[in-house]
């Protein structure tokens, strides 16, 4: 592994200006190669990422860091396992340059395709998740863009190990070792140069918290694709089978809680709200999981025995990323979907009924990048979609919405032949 030299943002980002020509030409056969020789070489080098990863958690668990946040940022032998074998899965997708977006002959007798083409240098700032470096990394490297990393301090030491890595791959694979570099994630000036940089980094794409993706929006300088928090609601209505309700609703807040696709809030029908709350309430306490109430489903746990808190308005805006959940008994579809339109943030969102047309009315009324009806929102993931490793979900409307994949890092130029046109 090469020795971490930090550049500042400046000049790292001309670094990667100066190759992302050359890095856009190349062969899809090139790319697939360094991305398995990037997988690969994770996994050799698996012992010196973990030993980098446990100075991270210990300095983590020294500062008193919330769990779910050590969870994002943990490493183990299986997630670096995982994180090869997304490099892989990216090498068998299909390559997106040069894809033949639209081709046809304009009415001058010109021959017109517009075709893929990698948007050139792509900035990232990001928080504790070092399988994000590895995401981004390798979405970059298929799409022909050269990326510059700048992840949060509380993961500098796993992101640094893990960038090392990859460049040795990127170099022995022979793509240009400026296609992957890291920023020095322990000075809040790279992050901040970073956003200035316009002309020179193409687009930044902002990962984290609700306070990190605003801040960027805020003062970036240069244009930027929004990855969303995860406010994500599951709403059980009459005609629900209530045991597929509470499945749902376990595996949407207690499979991973810390995650943006996890449910951070439960709408029930008041139709069925006592059986509902009577089926699924107790099996999120044995989660260990706190109902966070307003007063109706207050009224019902405390009559089922059940401990729950009283919902002040702001719980219902709020991103838990925890084991907690709001619960909000609701008068029917229509004040369901104005509810999650209020209080969500556009991610995923679903429903649980047996009534197709119940079903449509929320599916067309909820303005969320993902609605699910039967299922849970966990799924909201580019792999469990098919299309690969994800920058994150993109609750913006321009450019991108969802998963944020391959074709969403590429823009499209049009190449016109003709035979001598000229315009009158």
């Amino acid at each position: 592994m090469e020795t971490t030299e930090y550049r500042s943002a400046r000049e790292a980002a001309e670094a990667a200006k100066s190759i992302a020509i050359t890095l856009g030409c190349t062969s899809a056969e090139l790319r697939n190669g360094a991305l398995l020789t990037m997988a690969d070489a994770l996994e050799a080098h698996a012992s010196a990422i973990l030993s980098a990863n446990e100075i991270d958690i210990s300095s983590a668990r020294r500062t008193d860091t919330r769990e779910n946040l050590i969870d994002r940022l943990t490493l183990d032998e299986q997630r670096i396992k995982e994180c090869a074998c997304g490099l892989r899965a990216l090498a068998a997708q299909p390559d997106p340059l040069g894809e033949l977006v639209d081709g046809r002959t304009i009415p001058s007798g010109i021959e017109m395709k517009q075709v893929r083409v990698p948007l050139g240098v792509v900035g990232m700032i990001y928080e504790a998740r070092p399988n994000v470096t590895v995401d981004a990394a390798g979405i970059g490297v298929k799409t022909g863009n050269a990326m510059l990393l700048r992840g949060g301090s509380l993961a500098k030491h796993s992101n640094d190990a893990i960038v090392s890595v990859l460049r040795s791959a990127l170099s022995a694979a022979g793509l240009p070792l400026d296609s992957v570099q890291t920023l020095d994630a322990s000075d809040r000036a790279s992050a901040d140069e970073l956003m200035s940089l316009s002309g020179l980094v193409d687009v930044l794409i902002p990962r984290g918290g609700a306070g990190l993706i605003s801040s960027v929006v805020a003062h970036s300088k240069v244009p930027v694709i929004e990855t969303g928090t995860g406010n994500c609601h599951i709403y059980v209505h009459s005609d629900a089978s209530l045991d597929m309700a509470a499945a749902i609703v376990v595996n949407a807040k207690c499979q991973r809680n810390s995650v943006c696709n996890a449910a951070e809030s439960l709408l029930v029908d008041r139709e069925v709200a006592h059986a509902a709350l009577e089926t699924i309430a107790p099996a999120l306490v044995a989660h260990g999981v706190t109902c966070i109430c307003d007063t109706e489903s207050h009224d019902i746990l405390s009559e089922l025995g059940i401990a729950c808190e009283t919902a002040e308005e702001q719980d219902f805006y709020t991103e838990y990323l925890d084991t907690k959940i709001s619960i909000k008994v609701v008068l029917g579809v229509d004040e369901a979907v104005a509810h999650i339109n209020t209080y969500g943030t556009h991610h995923s969102d679903a429903i649980v009924t047996a009534d197709i047309d119940v079903a449509s009315v929320f599916t067309h009324g909820v303005d969320s990048a993902c609605v699910y009806v039967n299922a849970s929102t966990r799924f909201t993931d580019g792999a469990m979609f098919g299309l690969g490793a994800e920058l994150g979900i993109s609750t913006q409307k321009l450019h991108a919405r969802g998963p944020f994949g391959l074709v969403a890092l590429t823009s499209t130029k049009y190449i016109l032949q003709g035979n001598g046109q000229v315009r009158d």
